[in-house]
């Protein structure tokens, strides 16, 4: 049996379980299934893949590029957090790196990207690093850490949901 919608993610800290969550929620219907990509490695097959992943280096970690790679003929929208700034283009350049592992055979839906709280050691080494020469930067960075504690927060959770309702028209108008 082929689900309509699967949520699949891999979440180290938390963030992104949270966003792959409301995003099941959030989708008609009950032909769908909500699956962690690193712990179970039966992944049944569906027509609308949901792929989530936490930001490592502005893309997404080698076991969700390898899943991407060997889907074929899937409709794919991403969606992930990370922890550094609340700033849209990266956000982009983060989807545009990630959709790269996306055969084009699939249809590729888009993505939606949040800020996630970070571990505290982030924070401590942030504070280890800091020196005269480079205090601004690592301000910056610190600054960026406590503003990104409290995510995803109930705006990026609607934000998620708004996504959710913008790939589902574009399956009903497109027929995928």
């Amino acid at each position: 049996m082929v689900l309509e919608y699967l949520v699949l993610y891999q979440s180290e800290s938390g963030n992104t379980k949270k966003l792959a969550a409301t995003i099941f929620s959030h989708l008609p219907g009950n032909s769908k299934d909500l699956i962690d990509i690193t712990t179970n490695k039966t992944i049944p097959e569906a027509r609308i893949y949901f792929i989530g992943f936490g930001v490592r280096c502005g893309t997404c970690s080698m076991t969700v590029s390898d899943f991407l790679n060997d889907l074929s003929g899937k409709c794919i929208a991403l969606f992930g957090t990370c922890g550094m700034g609340d700033s849209p283009e990266y956000y982009s350049a983060i989807a545009q790196s990630a959709s790269a592992w996306i055969e084009s055979d699939n249809a590729y839906l888009g993505a939606f990207i949040c800020q996630g709280k970070m571990p505290q050691k982030v924070r401590q080494k942030y504070e280890a690093m800091r020196t005269a020469e480079n205090s601004a930067q690592m301000d910056m960075c610190i600054r960026n850490f406590d503003e990104a504690l409290t995510h995803p927060d109930s705006l990026d959770f609607e934000h998620a949901k708004v996504f959710v309702n913008k790939i589902l028209k574009k399956i009903e108008a497109e027929e995928y």
